[in-house]
């Protein structure tokens, strides 16, 4: 497996895990968690791997999204 295979592959389980505990958190729909992640400059910020934050904790990375809205 390549280093970008691993790398896809770590990505989607950390957005996972912030959709995850921002649903679980703001008591809020899968849906609607999802829809306010991929909607936020957080996600722009880890598909492109600006500033690092891909290797943030996610819930330290939730913090920031809720900062952020």
């Amino acid at each position: 497996m390549s280093d970008s295979e691993l790398e896809n592959i770590y990505t989607e389980h950390l957005e996972e895990d912030i959709v995850l505990q921002l649903s679980k958190k703001n008591n809020i729909s899968l849906e609607k968690a999802m829809q306010i992640y991929y909607q936020s400059k957080l996600a722009n910020w880890i598909h492109s791997g600006e500033f690092g934050v891909q290797y943030l904790d996610s819930a330290v990375l939730v913090e920031l999204l809720e900062k952020e809205n």
